[in-house]
């Protein structure tokens, strides 16, 4: 579990996070959404410790990392898996390769063992073997996702990041993606955090939800009441989403 304590951050004078309190449950799939401009992206890179909050704690499973010793901020990065926005995969590696890659950084273990945990996890995502010898150039952009989530779990990490993993993707992969992130965060117990503004994946798998404007948490909630909320803001969101328009096109033409 992840819990944000009246954090603020701010650059050149201006205040991006204005005091957001949350709590991120562990085994669940915890979405931040909003508008463009909200404080997104510095909010999940607090969360990642790789901008300290100017006010206020993140507490990890009840630990504060304003109390961590540097090397207990390394261990702590070690339990970070991270899906990045564009994949972030190696050109030059293979994909057995870059799933290896945080193994190698951060263990000390024989090839024969990273190998053998390497397969587990590209058999988890549903990669055939085939594949792991292939260069991310020669698989489609889905499977090249897939390959960046099995990266991010590689080390069974305790929390797992992903920053639009839906970026680039069809709806019918992006639904693949938001699925298999759902079944591995329960199947591994993990505190997932989902920075997105797909709405598809908000109605497939948003456990807990925060919703952010002008750097503030504006709404929180689940896919279950999102639609019944009063909140203007959230519903202007909502309702302005390209989902939202091709459901209420399809209406509007009889389907």
């Amino acid at each position: 579990m992840i819990e944000v304590q009246d954090i603020r951050k701010a650059f050149d004078g201006e205040e991006i996070l204005k005091g957001i309190t949350t709590t991120f449950p562990k085994g669940q799939t915890n979405l931040i959404i909003g508008q463009s401009g909200a404080g997104k992206t510095v909010f999940l890179k607090c969360l990642l410790g790789l901008f300290r909050p100017d006010k206020g704690k993140i507490l990890y499973d009840g630990s504060p990392y304003s109390s961590f010793s540097d090397e207990e901020q390394r261990e702590l990065r070690q339990q970070m898996g991270m899906v990045f926005q564009g994949g972030a995969l190696f050109d030059s590696m293979t994909v057995e390769e870059n799933v290896m890659f945080p193994l190698r950084m951060f263990t000390r273990q024989r090839r024969s063992v990273m190998i053998k945990r390497v397969k587990e996890v590209l058999d988890r995502v549903n990669l055939a073997e085939a594949q792991h010898k292939k260069f991310p150039v020669e698989i489609s952009g889905g499977m090249q996702k897939r390959v960046s989530i099995a990266r991010a779990i590689v080390n069974k990490p305790k929390y797992l990041f992903c920053d639009e993993p839906n970026s680039g993707l069809d709806p019918q992969t992006a639904t693949v993606i938001d699925n298999l992130i759902l079944e591995l965060t329960r199947e591994y117990d993990i505190t997932t955090v989902i920075n997105t503004h797909d709405m598809n994946s908000v109605l497939e798998i948003g456990e807990k939800i925060v919703f952010l404007k002008g750097g503030k948490l504006e709404w929180e909630g689940d896919k279950n009441v999102i639609f019944k909320t009063d909140n203007e803001s959230v519903t202007e969101f909502v309702y302005s989403s390209d989902l939202f328009q091709k459901v209420r096109k399809a209406q509007n033409q009889g389907f």
